[in-house]
């Protein structure tokens, strides 16, 4: 008897996590050489895309280590991000759909009606990138009650450094206080990001992010470990899109757990 072997159905690529580049050419040209087929849409602040020399890249930096120390939080600055973005996303809808910038230290009302007004009205379809100081996961408890009272959006939370392993256990029990929100933890947990597998393993509302992660071997264990809740992204431009596909199709051990993490894991999650 002859065995029909059936054709594989080619899935969508995409890159879970992308900030604005500069000019927005530039992003298209990246991500047709990586071979996505869409971006999960961050804003920013800053550009180190645009830096011509290693002074004007430092320049960027600190901006942007003032931001992940919670020394810089202006309001102005957000709402350029913002829409920055947006005319990223409404230019090319087929390519870009977007996470919603979220400020902390606002009470549970106003987390709210700031989500209803900035991410629902422009159907992003999560929160985040949220970046916190050592010590403070707690501010992120109204953004996870206002957050249950739309649809249980999906929350990606920057857990490199200047976290540390404590911050990334207690992002861990505040999921649990909300179980049917899903949390993305950024970059794999930075130089915790063993530890961060095995909390993981042990929490199925957490999601692990592949991008500015650790080493090699921290991508291959987290694809072992959990291949349906681990998300290709290259986190551009600090990161290489084709660089972090390669990463990925090196490492996975079949092709069910390579087309997990490059598209359908990042699809069902946000049920694209």
């Amino acid at each position: 008897m002859k065995i029909q072997m059936q054709e594989r159905t080619e899935i969508m690529i995409i890159d879970s996590h992308q900030h604005v580049l500069l000019p927005n050419e530039k992003q298209l040209k990246i991500m047709t050489k990586a071979g996505l087929d869409l971006v999960i849409l961050f804003c920013t602040t800053i550009h180190p895309e645009t830096a011509t020399d290693t002074e004007s890249f430092a320049r960027e930096i600190y901006t942007l280590s003032e931001i992940l120390n919670g020394n810089r939080n202006a309001q102005a600055a957000r709402f350029q991000a913002l829409k920055e973005q947006l005319s990223v996303i409404k230019e090319y809808p087929n390519k870009f759909i977007g996470f919603g910038t979220v400020p902390l230290g606002l009470s549970e009302g106003s987390t709210a009606e700031w989500i209803k007004e900035n991410v629902i009205t422009n159907n992003f379809r999560g929160l985040g990138e949220f970046t916190l100081t050592p010590g403070q996961v707690r501010q992120l408890d109204p953004i996870f009650s206002a957050a249950t009272a739309f649809n249980n959006l999906p929350l990606w939370i920057h857990t490199f450094a200047p976290l540390t392993l404590d911050d990334i256990k207690d992002i861990n029990k505040l999921s649990r206080k909300y179980p049917r929100i899903p949390v993305i933890l950024g970059h794999l947990g930075g130089t915790n990001w063993l530890d961060t597998i095995k909390l993981a393993k042990e929490n199925p509302s957490l999601y692990l992010d592949l991008s500015a992660t650790f080493a090699t071997i921290a991508v291959s264990f987290a694809i072992k470990e959990l291949p349906d809740r681990t998300l290709f992204s290259s986190d551009a431009p600090y990161g290489d899109p084709v660089l972090a596909r390669n990463t990925i199709e090196r490492v996975a051990a079949d092709n069910y757990i390579r087309d997990r993490v490059l598209g359908e894991n990042i699809s069902e999650l946000l049920k694209l």
